[in-house]
Order: structure tokens, then sequence, then C-alpha cells
């Protein structure tokens, strides 16, 4: 091929005839299996997997019976909170325990979560306490956790933009020298956002050590997954970014325990990130303001109830001998215990001043944000003075 110099002489200029050459290395296979990866099926028997093994002692695995026994117990009076007025809105996690503690567990002390706002078990296996997070369902402030003494970075409502955040830490890691790895939770809905794209694009590019944990729950709001999608599985979408894709039973505990710790040393590695589809159900609405009945078929949660994930592990623990009824009955006063007290640090919590929402917008307010701050002021004035 000739090409034309600045002075008009015919030069000759040599072309790669297949411009994306250097990608043939990447030799490993992308593809999610067809059968979703289980261990522990819903009677409750293990069964190992070679590629994923699994390592658990038995202060680990009663450890996880406790994480999930709490969260949902939490998650209950949480429901109750909000029905009585004392949280704005809460989003529950009935049934996707499994694969929030599993994954959890799988984490160091120097990893990083970073959560969307459903993440309520993960939250329990990194250490933050409940009523700190539910003053965000409260609106007394966004953050009242220290993320970084848990590694537990804020939760987000904005869909999907916290898979940038964790990519950006990841790699600010990498370039550190360290081997601290991320992991982002998400729902099938946040596949469908620009910013998750950006961030799973942007962590392939750069192998950042992350692993983003999509918990596929069926329904994005009121949209099912076979509208969200025409990948064959959302798991496939990992292979346009160069990554590879595993799906798994996210009911199953041990296996979402054993393949995010495959994930996560993968990404220590230098190997890159990893999509992990968790399957399981939302046995819940979206949210307390959402009626699930108005559009989820109802046949549906009879089936999934028989798959739930604290059933089927208690049954394999009681299988191998690590619950006995005391150890049982202790895991249920400890829930009551803190039931109770998150109940009271949350009942009536004041809300300080209202209208310091405006004050993180910019670090000098706008004559319109100042407008609307004190067209609140005094909207509450009048309500306060009609009551």
């Amino acid at each position: 091929m000739s090409d034309v110099d600045d002075i008009g002489n015919a030069t000759e200029v040599t072309v790669d005839p297949d411009p994306i050459t250097w990608h043939v290395d990447r030799r490993e296979d992308l593809l999610p299996s067809d059968t979703p990866v289980q261990l522990l099926d819903e009677y409750g028997v293990y069964h190992p997997h070679e590629q994923f093994p699994l390592s658990v002692t038995d202060d680990e695995h009663r450890a996880m019976y406790r994480h999930m026994v709490m969260a949902r117990r939490v998650d209950d009076e949480s429901i109750k909170l909000q029905r009585q007025g004392q949280l704005a809105v809460y989003t529950s996690s009935l049934g996707q325990e499994g694969a929030q503690v599993g994954s959890a567990t799988a984490l160091r002390a120097d990893d990083w979560a970073f959560p969307s706002y459903r993440e309520h078990a993960v939250a329990r296996v990194r250490g933050v306490d409940p009523s700190e997070l539910l003053h965000h369902s409260r609106g007394t402030w966004v953050s009242v956790h220290d993320p970084r003494e848990h590694r537990f970075a804020s939760q987000t409502v904005s869909i999907g933009s916290h898979l940038v955040h964790a990519a950006g830490l990841a790699v600010a890691a990498k370039f550190d020298g360290t081997d601290t790895a991320a992991i982002a939770y998400f729902g099938d809905g946040a596949t469908s956002e620009g910013s998750s794209h950006e961030g799973m694009n942007f962590a392939a590019v750069f192998s950042a050590p992350v692993v983003f944990f999509c918990q596929n729950n069926g329904w994005a709001i009121s949209v099912p997954v076979t509208a969200q999608t025409a990948a064959p599985t959302l798991a496939h979408k990992a292979i346009g970014y160069g990554m590879p894709g595993v799906r798994i039973d996210g009911n199953d505990v041990l296996a979402s325990l054993a393949v995010t710790r495959w994930a996560l040393d993968r990404a220590r590695r230098g190997e890159g990130p990893t999509f992990v589809e968790a399957l399981t159900y939302r046995m819940e609405a979206h949210s307390t303001s959402d009626d699930a009945t108005r559009y989820r078929p109802q046949e549906d949660l009879p089936a999934w109830a028989r798959k739930d994930p604290i059933d089927r592990y208690t049954r394999f623990l009681t299988k191998a001998g690590l619950l006995d009824d005391e150890f049982v009955v202790g895991v249920e006063a400890d829930a009551k215990e803190l039931c109770t007290r998150v109940r009271a640090d949350v009942y009536d919590a004041p809300h300080d001043r209202p209208d310091e929402v405006f004050d993180h917008v910019f670090a000098t307010p706008t004559p319109r944000l100042e407008a609307q701050r004190a067209h609140m002021l005094r909207e509450i004035a009048a309500r306060e003075d009609q009551s």
C-alpha cells in the first residue's frame, strides 16, 4: 500500500492486515457453563466441584450460618420499621442471603466491597452496624458508618455508578503495588446502565483486581430479566469485555464462597476482573414502595421458597454435625437482641437540619440552589405552624 508524504512523494506503508491480533494471547475460555455452578443442592447435599474447590473451617461454617440468620431477622425488622413510618423506604434482601454472605466471606479484611442498596447481609459480614445502614433508609444521613473502617463503601442508589468506583479503586490498588481487591454488587437491571459498561470495560482494559457480582434476582423492579437483555445469559456479557463470566446457583452459599474466592485469587494474580452471575430470587417486592403482585407471577414464589438458602444450608450443617439446638437457639436469641437494639437506635431518631442536603452539592452554592433551600425551609416552617 502506498501513501503520499508532505511533498507529494509516494511512500510505502506497511499495514497490519489484522489490527486486533494483539488480543490473540487471551486463550482462556470466557464462556460461562450451561449449568450454573452448584456445590450445595436444595436438599443440603454437598457435591465437590473440580474447578472450584472448597476449604471452610467449622467455625467459618457456623459464622456464615449466623450471618445469614441475623441478616434475615434484621431484614424482617426493617420492613416493620418502614411500615410504622420510621423508614422512608427499605429494600429487602430476603432470599439473597446465600449469595451475599458467601461472596463477602471470600473477601480479605483489606479488600473493598461496593454495594448497591440491597447488600445488608454483605454489610453484616463486613462488620457494619445495621442501625447505621438504616439511617440511610430513614433519610437521617447518607452514610453513618465509616467506609474506610469496614472497607464497605456507602450504599449506592444511582444504578450502576458504583461499578466505576470499584474499578477505579482496584486500578489504584494495582498502581500502588498492593494485592487489595474489590467487589461490586449489583442487580440484573444495572447491566443495562451506561455506568456499568464503563466500569467493566475500564476494569478489563487495565486488568483491575475486581469482581463484578451480579445478583440476578429475576426482576429489575417490574421488568423481567427476559426483557432486560438479548444475551443468552447475563454472564455472557463478560465476553465482550474480555473477562470470564461464571454463573452460579445464587442460593448456594458454598458456591458463592468458592467461586468468589476463585475470582479474587485470579484477580490478585494479575489476571483481571471476573463477572459472576448469581441466580437467585427477590422473595420480597423491589422495595417497600413497590407492589410486586401487580406484575410478578405469584406461582413462582413456592418453587423459589423450596430453594431457600438458609434452609438448605441448615440441612447441610445439621447432617455434618455442625449445628445443635444450643447453637441455633443462641443465634435466634442474639438476633432478637440485635433487632431490639436496632429498633431503639432508629425509632424517632432526630433528623437534625433538613437543609443539610444542600450543603454538599457545590463548594459554592448557586443562587438557584439557595432558592430551593429557602423554599424547602418555608414549607417545613409552614407545616410546623399548622401542627
